[in-house]
């Protein structure tokens, strides 16, 4: 089977843990395009922190995909132009909001190149280092998300603090929210039905790839979707032992060893045959 289309998480899988992209991995990924595999990136970022990912490796001159926020917008990479996106109801995001405050913890959102944070805490400072976004605390968070549309509410905390909350929340939201752990210590919180592997099958919708032609890596329960849609989802090393349980295949090398750039070598550009299940 020939793949047509690759999806990749970004930090912890296609990127070292400096935000970096490696040289080998960066001409693996082009060589690919080259043969005409179409790349989606599938990540959690907003799209204003994907720019400079999107230039190096050539994707604004080759039609690709971006699929940002979990997969609750589709973008794409040449023009920039949005294909999909879903929201949170707002009455939804209100109540989920009204939980999470209730237990002491804080939210963020996104708009546009800013993180609207309800308070600074340790966790949410990563994600401004991480992404390069600026933290702004409004007067009000709540009339502020009740006010603005939102795709998705991030709650940044110490990992084991963030499971009960996440049991109160599924309890009482049940099935009007996606919950899951992007980062262990991001619990997010999305639109029902809404997720990378959602996403994932409307960009191979649009360019006619059959589920089978597609290739996705990713490391954390965010990418779980998209690992279990694709025909061949790959877990990285480094990764959550969840998602390498539900993954086809796990690297050899970890995302600072070039783990993405040797499977696209041996299976996509030499044409190795995949492993049996």
């Amino acid at each position: 089977m020939a793949f047509k289309l690759i999806a990749l998480d970004l930090d912890d899988t296609l990127l070292r843990s400096d935000l970096t992209i490696s040289s080998r991995t960066r001409n693996a990924v082009k060589k690919a395009v080259s043969a005409g595999v179409r790349i989606a990136f599938a990540t959690g970022r907003v799209p204003s922190a994907l720019s400079n990912y999107v230039k190096m490796l050539g994707l604004n001159k080759n039609e690709g995909c971006l699929v940002c926020g979990n997969g609750t917008m589709i973008i794409s990479s040449v023009t920039g132009e949005l294909i999909d996106e879903v929201y949170l109801p707002v009455k939804d995001a209100l109540a989920a909001f009204d939980l999470i405050d209730a237990e002491d913890f804080s939210a963020q959102i996104y708009d546009g190149s800013n993180i609207i944070v309800s308070r600074r805490n340790e966790f949410s400072n990563t994600d401004e280092k991480l992404t390069g976004m600026k933290q702004v605390i409004p007067e009000n968070f709540r009339s502020f998300l009740a006010e603005k549309r939102t795709h998705k509410i991030v709650v940044p905390a110490d990992p084991m603090l963030l499971k009960p909350l996440e049991r109160i929340l599924r309890n009482v939201m049940g099935d009007k929210l996606t919950l899951f752990t992007s980062k262990p210590y991001y619990l997010e919180l999305l639109p029902p039905d809404c997720n990378k592997g959602t996403a994932l099958e409307k960009i191979a919708a649009k360019f006619e790839i059959a589920r089978e032609e597609v290739m996705a890596f990713g490391d954390s329960m965010n990418d779980e979707a998209m690992i279990r849609w694709a025909g061949c989802g790959i877990a990285m090393c480094n990764g959550d032992s969840r998602i390498k349980d539900a993954a086809r295949m796990i690297t050899e090398k970890s995302n600072d060893e070039d783990g993405v750039a040797i499977i696209i070598e041996r299976h996509i550009l030499s044409g190795l045959p995949l492993p049996s299940k």
